[in-house]
């Protein structure tokens, strides 16, 4: 069985195009469970100048 060079190329082309897809298709997803990172009640309050702690804690904070 004779093979010409159109199907070497032609299974060369379909290789590359397979690991081509391949490496594209991986794609690494990033889960974020509620945004930026939480500062703790006592950072936010040093940061702010606060008092208390008592408003940035999870507890104390209201619903919109």
């Amino acid at each position: 069985m004779k093979t010409s060079k159109y199907t070497k190329f032609a299974v060369v082309i379909m290789v590359i195009l397979f690991v081509v897809l391949s490496v594209i298709s991986c794609v690494a997803h990033v889960h974020n469970d509620g945004g930026p990172k939480k500062m703790p009640p006592g950072q936010a309050k040093k940061m702010s100048g606060s008092q208390s702690a008592k408003a940035y804690a999870p507890g104390q904070q209201k619903k919109h």
